[in-house]
């Protein structure tokens, strides 16, 4: 009798379970759904009751209970009273916390730890504990951190490590600079793509990513620019070569080590030291990459082997098959031909730096460096010299078109070419009206509309 009663309560069980299940199934979905609607209705308060039921009956049913749930905590906390924010804190940590703990498939755990290091920081904990958040999410992925934590990052490192360790401090600066760099490359092509489409078939969509993807690379411009200020009092010539010189028979079969010391021996204008060379040499052997091949081209035009140097450029730019990146490698060589007097060259690789990447404004900077350049020696007098400044201003007003991002820096070329334009008074000497056309000669060739700085 006794095993007859065990075996109905089973089968009652198998028989129940499976509906109980369902059931517990189907409350998740309703509850699930109806905070959603009110989420995306902005209605966080009302959101409330039923997302916290998903938070504690079914926390693995989607990430959103997360991704939404963060935005509703975080509500909770900005209309908390006094004697509420502590237990609103907790709730936002719960929300970070329980997401990480269930391991959802393909969730961006660097960012995660990325956005609890800004929380953190907005609740004034120690800078310890928000630099141990930043490192968690750097170590797993630098191009997850945001900008602002990037510097926050740099910066702790720096004056942390600057006298007793510099070569951490680089190695730091290296590494988030190429992250921000894959990042700036990612938003770069996000951009190409919607402008490549016909301007007048933009959707709304498409105009406002345009706006955030600009937006995003502005504030990365703004990180580099902060993080090369920070690093300009340690990167001195005279203190890279002898750090560079003491690793360098530890490192000189490290591509990675080499590449980033030659580059940055190359981008503070160290390149007359003889080990920059001997870096430049060992980078191409341990690396044979377009890239090494860029900067081993370089030697080569300043030892006055022109030819094989233009052949290691083009070697160099038809190895690479990523636009973006060929792009990056056009620009150096335009570059380099621009310090040595390669004027019509280094245009020339300029544009075809922008045929890859529309976007890459400080191509325009070149050139129009360049063109400033000749004022003097494209130039008659003074209001044909002065009007070399036209074409270059007229270069750098396009540098801060196609990018955004680089406003401060290309702003700085504007005002010092706009300073430069002829006045009224030298038009009128020369019998020249504002807004007539004025052919620029020499190896610029362009035709320009007169303007005055007056």
């Amino acid at each position: 009798m006794r095993n007859s009663r065990q075996i109905l309560a089973l089968l009652f069980f198998m028989i129940s379970a499976p509906v109980v299940f369902s059931q517990a199934a189907a409350d998740c979905n309703i509850k699930y759904n109806l905070f959603k609607g009110d989420y995306k209705a902005k209605k966080y308060d009302a959101a409330f009751e039923n997302w916290m039921w998903c938070m504690d009956n079914c926390p693995t049913l989607s990430v959103n209970i997360y991704k939404y749930g963060i935005k509703i905590a975080e509500h909770k906390l900005a209309t908390a009273t006094v004697g509420q924010k502590a237990s609103a804190a907790d709730l936002v940590m719960r929300v970070y916390n329980q997401r990480l703990e269930h391991k959802f498939k393909n969730d961006n755990v660097a960012k995660v730890y990325d956005k609890i290091a800004t929380f953190k920081a907005s609740q004034r904990v120690s800078e310890v504990e928000v630099y141990e958040w930043i490192e968690k999410a750097f170590k797993i992925d630098p191009t997850s951190v945001s900008p602002k934590n990037i510097y926050k990052y740099f910066d702790i490192i720096l004056n942390k490590n600057k006298v007793a360790n510099p070569q951490i401090v680089f190695d730091t600066y290296d590494e988030v600079g190429e992250g921000v760099e894959i990042k700036r490359e990612a938003y770069s092509k996000k951009i190409d793509a919607i402008n490549a489409k016909d301007s007048l078939s933009l959707s709304a969509k498409d105009k406002r990513n345009r706006k955030i993807y600009q937006q995003i690379l502005t504030n990365l411009t703004i990180v580099e620019t902060s993080l090369d200020a920070k690093l300009t009092e340690i990167s001195t010539c005279e203190n890279l070569i002898p750090l560079y010189k003491k690793y360098f028979d530890e490192k000189q079969n490290d591509g990675v080590w080499l590449k980033r010391a030659v580059s940055r021996m190359y981008n503070k204008e160290c390149t007359d030291d003889p080990f920059y060379d001997t870096l430049v040499e060992a980078y191409v052997k341990a690396d044979p990459s377009p890239n090494a091949s860029v900067f081993y081209a370089g030697i080569l035009m300043k030892n006055g082997e022109t030819n094989k140097a233009m052949d290691y450029f083009k070697q160099a730019v038809d190895q690479e098959s990523d636009s973006y990146k060929k792009a990056g490698y056009l620009l150096k060589v335009s570059q380099i031909l621009s310090k040595k007097g390669r004027k019509s060259e280094a245009r020339s690789y300029a544009y075809k730096a922008l045929e890859n990447a529309p976007t890459m404004g400080k191509a325009y900077l070149i050139i129009a460096g360049m063109y400033a350049s000749s004022a003097n020696s494209c130039g008659t007098d003074v209001v044909s010299k002065r009007m070399v400044y036209v074409a270059a201003l007229n270069k750098a007003i396009k540098a801060k078109s196609v990018d955004p991002s680089i406003s401060r820096l290309a702003n700085r070329y504007i005002k010092s070419y706009s300073n430069n334009l002829p006045s009224k008074k030298d038009l009128f000497a020369a019998a020249i009206d504002a807004g007539s056309t004025h052919r620029v000669g020499c190896w610029i060739n362009e035709t320009v509309r007169v303007q005055s700085k007056d």
